[in-house]
């Protein structure tokens, strides 16, 4: 019943971007003068809070302990990439019209489409074997697979860095976040790879 309400919550939260885009778009101003400009910077903006949310996940079980939260870091993942889908198909269709030779250009040209391309390239196999079936076929190499999320990531912060051309505060959060979403990580397998050489350096005997 936790883990349902839990899932529920998920849900709720990962549904807000979306409403407030309908919202926006159905009883506001329809994203301004620039709409394809926004709903861009809507859409990725989006993507990159559930990539987050779904690299926090590992980080507040630990430090809280409820070990439930770990039941749903597959579902936020998945919503990132729905994310990453609505933003790259805005890009496609609305943006670029579908011109694949602009689309190619872009794609092999310009840094900030490059580092995106690549962030949703490392998203799409995740999506792509995130069901039961796939996790008992890969067994520990799922596992494996799954280490993306980080490259993806990074890229994804700087796909968002060289998209922003003179209001660097929102980078600047997102930099720090995902430092310290990393920086947890590489601190706590730190400890672990200590802990594990310390019984190993007690069963040394000391000579004389």
């Amino acid at each position: 019943m936790r883990v349902r309400l839990l899932k529920a919550a998920v849900w709720a939260a990962a549904l807000i971007p979306g409403l407030r885009f309908a919202q926006r778009w159905f009883l506001g101003d329809r994203f301004g003068v620039n709409p394809i400009e926004e709903l861009l910077l809507w859409s990725g903006l989006s993507t990159l809070v559930m990539l987050f949310a779904a690299l926090a996940v590992t980080p507040l079980r630990r430090l809280t302990g409820w070990n439930d939260l770990q039941k749903v870091r597959r579902l936020v993942g998945l919503w990132a990439f729905a994310y990453a889908v609505v933003h790259v198909g805005i890009y496609l269709v609305l943006d670029q019209g579908l011109a694949w030779s602009f689309i190619l250009e872009d794609v092999t040209e310009r840094p900030f489409i490059i580092s995106g391309t690549a962030a949703f390239l490392c998203l799409l196999p995740l999506a792509l074997t995130s069901t039961r079936g796939w996790i008992r076929r890969l067994g520990r190499n799922w596992v494996r697979l799954h280490w993306l999320v980080y490259p993806a990531s990074g890229f994804a912060l700087l796909h968002y860095v060289w998209k922003q051309k003179a209001d660097f505060q929102g980078p600047i959060l997102a930099g720090l976040v995902l430092a310290v979403l990393l920086g947890l990580r590489v601190w706590w397998r730190g400890r672990e790879k200590a802990a594990r050489r310390a019984p190993r350096r007690e069963a040394v005997p000391r000579a004389g």
